[in-house]
């Protein structure tokens, strides 16, 4: 039966912390007809999956609103995310803002000290204060009844309750104080929200919305859903390459810092591969378009980052479990504290300095920061979970070709047997390759072009992983393959030295009988030496280099890096070292190029690709990708996944430390109700200030 389900993205105005998207995703979740539901704080998103026969989009935007949130149009929900601003205003608000809230507290505080606040109380009628309490907090009140009649507490209920308190015991001017920091806290939290999405935001910013297309011998601009694979797109000097595709014709130099995060310009041409979201530089450029829009490498890394936080680390999950049970503690601090001091004045208090999201936000928002500012220097980093696991990493496993060399190697010595000719053994290996997608099958091929050598396709093919091919070529059975495949490969003095210098040599069978080998080698990569000694500084305590090559091959490079080495590798063997460090208790990394050894890279509890970029299968295969084929990304991730749990456990521990000095005080009748709710603010303010540390490179 087909699936007949609907999937629909929604942008959600309001959300500031993961409470706030818990709330959303349990309304959404109890329309009729919706099968799964995704909130997605960073990006302020739901992504709903419906049956449409049960289910209508007005029903879900009522839930959302009767929730205490909006549903915005796309052009509102874009028109925001350009308005996330930069850095700097960033800054400045924040300066204001902290100037504000500092001369809020002088004057409470002062107004306490010097008995303003009971000349006040003296002066007022109680009905007007009442009614202005009730006037100024009636937004956040008609969201914790919102959120009350659909059987969920949330954290502003606490503050609700103080300001309750307050009323019953005619302290009227603490509850008008209780529901300003009410308000102030609540745009503390969006403010600090909005400055964690600002890196996200940023990124989704660059995303194109147009693009100029060839038709009927002139040009149009079509808005970017409009483009359809095939179309064929001009792009001028300064302008955003709004597809992905191949060049036509024209030459220019690209500026590809959205993609690998590194803005040195590359020159393409004809054939080259070009990405959306990059800028030309000089030239124009004609590009014929194979992915649009969300199937873009640019639209996927946009996703990729977007879906992040569904992949929660364990700490985040444990403040999560922990915020789930933190009010009823509160609650039945606030309980004990009127029991045993009948005090209702500080009963109130410990309501209202609980009142926080700060351990909601302690770890998500260092968790988007870091996501999002590694996207932007080419990381693409799926998720936290990752993020906490590279930071516990102890043994990194790396793959040779594609990993540690450029994956491009080439023919550099040519041993055929007696009765072949150099010609036909070259000849006869590039055909049986024909169909091969194996860098060392390409390097044949390349081999059998330079020599002029007739190229045949295969009749049949059969490519051993691990191995090498078998084909029919001219009729005859060629195998083409290291000594596991070519059981009678030679092992002449030429062969064997070869081999000993660390060259990747290949044997060619034709009917059972050997008629050459065929030496390759590839280029190491000239930064990863300095990159193993950065990860070892990061504290990798175990490296190891893992290759189906032979163990000559494996030797030279290995030394060279200082690190332990394991050969004649199947992609099975691979996937079985991994499980054994696993099942010794040590949390591996698996580097690779995301393709051959994507097996490997899922097993490994963080498997990171190198050069992803317009590479779908790299994306997909592994956790973290280097949308760049640079080495040096490597221990780069691995400094920010430490760098972020770093700030986390600072975010948790403050507080937690914060809050329990608070409800200390609170519950002593130390800290008045007034003084608590300017202290329930700044948490937030705390973790904003630490976690924006994340978005600066170190």
């Amino acid at each position: 039966m087909p699936d007949t389900n609907e999937t629909t993205e929604l942008s959600i105005g309001g959300m500031d912390c993961a409470d706030c998207s818990q709330t959303v995703r349990s309304a959404i979740s109890r329309v009729a007809g919706v099968v799964s539901v995704e909130v997605y704080l960073a990006s302020e998103k739901a992504v709903v999956t419906r049956d449409p026969a049960r289910s209508n989009l007005d029903a879900i935007r009522s839930a959302v609103e009767n929730a205490g949130y909006r549903v915005r149009n796309g052009a509102a929900a874009g028109s925001e995310e350009r308005l996330g601003g930069a850095a700097a205003l960033s800054r400045r608000v924040l300066t204001v803002f902290g100037i504000m809230f500092g001369a809020v507290m002088v004057i409470v505080i002062a107004g306490e000290w010097f008995g303003l606040i009971d000349a006040l109380t003296a002066r007022v009628p109680y009905a007007i204060g009442a009614a202005a309490v009730v006037f100024g907090g009636f937004p956040v009140f008609e969201k914790v009844i919102r959120a009350a009649m659909s059987r969920r507490i949330t954290s502003h209920a606490l503050m609700s309750l103080g300001v309750v308190a307050a009323l019953v015991i005619g302290e009227w001017p603490t509850a008008a104080v209780i529901v300003l920091f009410m308000r102030v806290g609540e745009y503390t939290e969006s403010f600090t929200a909005d400055r964690a999405r600002h890196a996200v935001k940023d990124l989704t910013a660059r995303a194109p919305t147009s693009a100029r297309i060839e038709r009927d011998a002139g040009e149009i601009e079509l808005p970017i859903d409009e483009v359809v694979p095939g179309d064929v797109v001009i792009v001028r000097p300064g302008e955003r390459i709004p597809v992905d595709g191949k060049v036509i014709s024209g030459n220019a130099t690209i500026d590809q810092a959205a993609i690998t995060g590194e803005s040195m310009p590359v020159e393409v041409s004809a054939g080259s591969e070009v990405f959306a979201a990059t800028i030309a530089g000089l030239g124009a450029i004609r590009v014929h378009a194979t992915k649009i829009g969300p199937d873009s490498t640019f639209g996927r890394v946009i996703t990729m980052v977007e879906e992040a936080e569904a992949n929660k680390s364990d700490v985040q999950r444990f403040a999560d479990r922990f915020s789930g049970v933190y009010l009823p503690i509160v609650l039945g601090i606030a309980m004990l504290t009127f029991l045993v001091r009948r005090d209702a004045i500080a009963t109130a208090a410990v309501l209202v300095v609980a009142c926080s999201c700060s351990i909601a936000l302690a770890t998500p928002i260092a968790m988007l920061a870091s996501v999002g500012a590694g996207a932007k220097r080419g990381l693409l980093i799926k998720g936290g979970k990752y993020l906490e696991l590279l930071a516990r990493a102890d043994v990194l496993l790396i793959d040779k070709t594609g990993t540690l060399t450029f994956g491009r190697p080439r023919v550099i010595d040519v041993l055929p047997a007696a009765g072949c000719s150099r010609e036909e053994l070259i000849g006869t290996a590039a055909s049986a390759e024909f169909f091969s997608e194996h860098p060392i099958a390409e390097a044949l091929r390349a081999a059998g072009r330079e020599m002029n050598c007739p190229l045949a396709e295969p009749g049949r093919f059969e490519a051993v992983p691990g191995q090498g091919v078998r084909a029919d070529v001219d009729g005859r059975t060629v195998v083409v393959g290291g000594r596991r495949i070519v059981s009678d490969a030679s092992d002449s003095p030429g062969v064997v030295e070869l081999e000993s210098d660390g060259k990747t040599v290949v044997f060619v069978s034709r009917d059972g009988v050997c008629i050459g080998a065929i030496a390759v080698a590839d280029t190491p990569r000239p930064e990863v030496p300095a990159a193993v000694a950065a990860a070892r500084a990061e504290g990798i305590r175990r490296i190891e280099l893992l290759t189906g090559d032979t163990a000559a091959a494996a030797r030279a490079i290995a030394a060279e890096l200082g690190v332990e080495f394991r050969a004649d590798l199947l992609p099975e063997d691979k996937i079985a070292i991994v499980r054994e460090y696993q099942a010794d208790g040590h949390t591996v990394v698996m580097v690779g190029d995301g393709v051959n050894d994507a097996p490997a890279l899922a097993q490994a509890d963080v498997g990171i690709a190198m050069g992803a970029a317009g590479s779908d299968v790299a994306i997909e295969a592994a956790h973290i990708a280097l949308m760049r084929d640079d080495w040096s990304g490597v221990p780069d991730v691995i400094r920010i996944a430490r760098r972020t749990m770093r700030i986390v456990k600072m975010n948790l521990v403050f507080t937690g430390v914060y809050n329990l000095i608070g409800l200390t005080l609170a519950a002593f009748g130390i800290l008045p109700p007034i003084l608590a709710a300017a202290a329930q603010s700044l948490p937030d303010l705390g973790i904003l200030g630490n976690s924006s540390r994340l978005l600066r490179p170190k």
